[in-house]
């Protein structure tokens, strides 16, 4: 298991030819220390953990890495399913463009107008936000802004050796940044 910048794991997320629909996420605070922990996965690229934590408003740091390269029966309950009352979520590169960021929003408000006219369900409109957005990883996603869900413990668990490993190299990029001064 290679420990990368959890930068790099969302690279992979976005990068990966895996239905965008098809991911599902689980995250809280960490066990122990500052900082938060999350598990995305999709069946058919696997699951990856990050660590992450706030240095500051505008800046997130963190750490990651891929701790199954398929989904089985054993971890497939362990995350949020489309019909449970999940939140989602959405990953989304930057639009770079003028004409790109004008065509998206064309096509968002066309969205909007639609099911605003149409009988519609939340999650219908979701997904039409996600694809007239273009992200390349939505779904459903359980996270507790103020402590962990059960099913996260069980997910630690299930990759304990991922977990210390993971904790060790947060634990110092932590370190180093408190060393320097958060800025």
């Amino acid at each position: 298991m290679k420990v990368r910048d959890w930068d790099d794991i969302l690279e992979d997320v976005v990068e990966s030819d895996a239905d965008p629909a098809g991911w599902r996420a689980i995250g809280g605070d960490r066990r122990q220390g500052i900082g938060e922990d999350m598990y995305i996965a999709h069946p058919a690229v696997g699951a990856f953990q990050l660590k992450t934590y706030a240095r500051n408003p505008f800046d997130v740091d963190g750490v990651g890495a891929q701790v199954a390269r398929s989904i089985d029966d054993e971890l497939e309950p362990l995350f949020p399913s489309d019909d449970e009352s999940a939140g989602h979520f959405g990953v989304k590169q930057p639009i770079r463009d003028e004409d790109t960021a004008k065509q998206r929003a064309e096509e968002l408000e066309t969205v909007v107008e639609t099911h605003a006219d149409a009988p519609t369900t939340p999650q219908a409109l979701f997904e039409d936000i996600m694809d007239a957005l273009d992200s390349p990883a939505y779904g459903p996603m359980e996270f507790d802004h103020t402590d962990r869900p059960d099913r996260m413990d069980d997910l630690t668990d299930t990759f304990d050796e991922a977990e210390e490993l993971l904790d060790k190299e947060f634990e110092d990029v932590i370190d180093e940044d408190v060393e320097r001064g958060f800025y």
